[in-house]
């Protein structure tokens, strides 16, 4: 065996520890040295993977295994979203709605409107998709009328994370409620039961106390220059025509959720041709790529813009995100490590030997593992796994038990993102906060939604454990 073939097993306390000090050294190399967030996460994921015994020949693929299925679900998302938010900025379109939001609702409730809107794109669209279709109706609200970014900006960015995490058919519960024989039904129902409460107390409320403590300005990063030429483009439309852009892709992905819920219940067959097609049109990057399309045509060529004109709009789109989609790909590189590692398995099989309430030691097991690799996903998945033997045909657990226990691990799953998520970077990046002040804001209220969504979680299982 050469030395590069090298490599040793870490037990569960070495592992943490080794955790515990790969987050505190990029925090240190971010926050202290400022080193770039994008070459501080490299480093760290390469060292992280040294001391967990990664053999030299598997440093590379594993460091591109997690970038690379970060970006592939990131960048085509981001992209396109952005290209859309692009022309809806210059084209003037963000201001026709943000005119009309704010005669609808009133000024004071501009910050309610948006989240509203939020939670109902949520119900079908990804959290990293529909934030960054929303941003510039946010970023225009908050220029109209405004006071600090995060007053408008981190409750709509709560809609979108507690509808991603609680409610089917996001892949998180939906996967949960799979390995757990949950009914589907019951659990988007009291899903959203568990999302919009939590929602309210740890976004809205939550969101209004931070607008008042962190005075964040609107960033520029979606916005073209006074004298730029993408100013031609500003053309006023018309209400409908926005309202019809941003709903059609929240149409498109709920016409796919939709008929996976058909077929799996029975009703429609999901090897009809028919089926298929349209379930690939509604596919997050092909439905975001239509109304991109549709986007280029209802703003730019049908209002007699030039074609190079609306190709320079949507160009200038892509720039100022590349260094946002680089270090969430990096972020996702370092969880990639982590999650390879078996950090998360080691310490979620450690709890699962405590002998906690079900309930309980599945929020603990899914937010440990959160914390300790980053994935929402991938916690709510292993504590699922775990706690599958004791709850999978237990006839002490009814039906709605059993979708508590599935929403108390979602609660877990979504507890405290920070530097090791993917999600933790897209948000500082686009919001335009520092690590620190991420940390202080996106990192706590994420915290508060897993507690919050655990209590209304538990206190579902109590009052159903009563018939």
């Amino acid at each position: 065996m050469t030395d590069l073939e090298l490599n040793w097993t870490l037990n569960t306390p070495g592992l943490l520890l080794v955790a515990v000090g790969a987050i505190a050294l990029l925090l240190v190399l971010i926050m202290k040295l400022r080193i770039h967030a994008f070459v501080a996460l490299i480093v760290v994921s390469v060292v992280t993977a040294i001391a967990t015994g990664i053999p030299a020949v598997g440093l590379v693929p594993t460091l591109m295994s997690g970038f690379s299925s970060t970006l592939g679900s990131v960048a085509l998302l981001v992209g396109l979203g952005a290209m859309l938010g692009r022309m809806l900025e210059v084209s003037g379109g963000a201001e026709v709605l943000t005119n009309a939001l704010i005669k609808t609702f009133g000024e004071k409730r501009a910050p309610l409107a948006l989240s509203v809107a939020s939670l109902m794109f949520g119900f079908p669209i990804f959290f990293d998709a529909g934030l960054v279709v929303m941003l510039p109706i946010i970023f225009t609200v908050a220029r109209r009328l405004g006071g600090s970014l995060l007053t408008y900006a981190f409750p709509a960015a709560a809609a979108f994370s507690v509808m991603h995490i609680f409610v089917p058919p996001h892949p998180g519960p939906v996967a949960a409620t799979g390995l757990l024989g949950a009914d589907v039904g019951l659990v988007m129902v009291f899903g959203l039961l568990v999302a919009i409460p939590t929602w309210y107390l740890t976004g809205y409320l939550f969101g209004h106390f931070l607008g008042r403590r962190f005075n964040i300005p609107v960033p520029t990063i979606l916005d073209a220059p006074a004298d730029s030429i993408e100013n031609k483009f500003r053309s006023a439309p018309k209400l409908g025509t926005i309202v019809f852009l941003l709903l059609l892709p929240l149409g498109l992905i709920f016409l796919n959720t939709g008929l996976n819920m058909l077929g799996t219940a029975g009703i429609v067959s999901l090897e009809d041709g028919w089926v298929q097609a349209l379930r690939a049109l509604g596919e997050t990057p092909i439905a975001l790529l239509i109304t991109v399309l549709l986007a280029m045509w209802l703003l730019g060529w049908r209002q007699q813009k030039e074609r190079s004109l609306v190709e320079t709009v949507v160009d200038s789109a892509l720039g100022p995100i590349c260094s946002i989609i680089l270090i969430t790909g990096a972020g996702g590189m370092f969880g990639g490590v982590l999650r390879a590692s078996g950090i998360g398995n080691a310490i979620a099989e450690s709890l699962d030997a405590i002998g906690l309430p079900v309930i309980v030691a599945g929020f603990v097991i899914a937010a440990v593992v959160r914390l300790a690799q980053g994935s929402a996903t991938v916690a709510l998945t292993t504590a699922a796994a775990l706690i599958q033997p004791v709850v999978l045909g237990n006839p002490d657990f009814n039906a709605v038990q059993t979708v508590a226990i599935v929403l108390s691990l979602a609660a877990g799953s979504v507890f405290a993102g920070h530097v090791n998520d993917s999600g933790f970077w897209l948000v500082s990046k686009f919001f335009g906060m520092d690590t620190k002040t991420t940390l202080k804001t996106w990192t706590v209220g994420q915290a508060l939604i897993g507690v919050c969504g655990f209590v209304f979680s538990l206190a579902i299982y109590l009052v159903a454990s009563t018939f």
